[in-house]
């Protein structure tokens, strides 16, 4: 059996590479951690030759890429860099966090998903055009769920929704209107599940037009900064009844999240071919 060291190498397109994934990493069972910053896309091809060149190809596996960053679609571009730069079976398995959008997205659905089949249900992302709400429709919509993208900006939810109608088959995905009380009640009819998605410290549902919604069973907020993203539901909520409704915090998701997170970490040496992405991730936590 090789001795060789799992070496994880962590292109990040922020100045500083993020220590909360580097000790995550360590935590999962890399040996050792190789943190880039301020990674360019033009920076990749050198860097991943650095990593396929080096071992042969039994090896391989002991070394992965963990693409990151605050800026979400600087990291799919790093991704996308990343995977043509592999020749054939010289290659090693990609995971792609930015933000930690895929792994909360994934821990959001995994957890919605504990309450019974999301098939068929009616959904309501709020915050649906940032990187976590994106992955969290798309992910929902995959599962067979019906999708209303809300939004405060219509032309953003409408891109959104071409984009997750491009990527999964049969996508029952619609943008509506946040833009005031009245619409995000009529957002709200006959909705059974709602995930608040948006930016850190902003309320998107209030108390008094949630507990409006006879229909709503499942309340999940990602919000972990005050005041809540949904009005009533806590941090540390993890299937809480709130008002007969099951809530989840950002803290209760959260919790979820890390092991996700840490899994595929561990995952990533198991094979040299492989590629996490929010969807390949979801079906991580899935399995656990």
């Amino acid at each position: 059996m090789s001795d060789k060291k799992r070496i994880l190498i962590q292109l990040d397109g922020d100045r500083l590479p993020s220590v909360f994934d580097r000790v995550v990493a360590v935590d999962a069972g890399a040996d050792e951690v190789f943190s880039y910053g301020s990674v360019a896309p033009a920076d990749v091809r050198d860097l991943v030759y650095g990593a396929i060149f080096t071992r042969g190809l039994s090896d391989l596996h002991r070394t992965a890429v963990f693409v990151g960053g605050s800026d979400v679609t600087h990291c799919e571009a790093l991704l996308a860099e990343a995977r043509q730069a592999f020749l054939g079976p010289l290659r090693v398995s990609l995971m792609l966090d930015g933000n930690g959008a895929n792994t909360t997205a994934a821990a959001a659905v995994v957890a919605a998903a504990r309450h019974g089949s999301l098939a068929g249900r009616q959904t309501l992302v709020l915050g649906s055009t940032g990187p976590v709400g994106q992955r969290v429709a798309r992910l929902l919509a995959r599962q067979g769920a019906s999708v209303r993208l809300g939004s405060r900006l219509a032309e953003s939810a409408e891109l959104v929704a071409t984009r997750i109608r491009e990527a999964v088959d049969s996508a029952q995905v619609e943008p509506v209107a946040t833009t005031d009380d009245a619409s995000l009640r009529a957002a709200l009819e006959g909705i059974e599940v709602v995930v608040a998605a948006g930016g850190a410290g902003v309320c998107l549902l209030p108390k008094d037009i949630r507990v409006e919604c006879p229909t709503l069973r499942l309340a999940i907020d990602l919000n972990a900064v005050p005041p809540e993203g949904i009005e009533g539901v806590r941090g540390p909520d993890a299937g809480k009844d709130r008002d007969g409704v099951t809530a989840y915090g950002a803290i209760g998701v959260g919790g979820l999240k890390m092991k996700i997170h840490r899994a595929a970490i561990a995952k990533l040496f198991e094979a040299s071919d492989q590629v996490f992405d929010a969807e390949e991730i979801f079906d991580l936590g899935m399995a656990l």
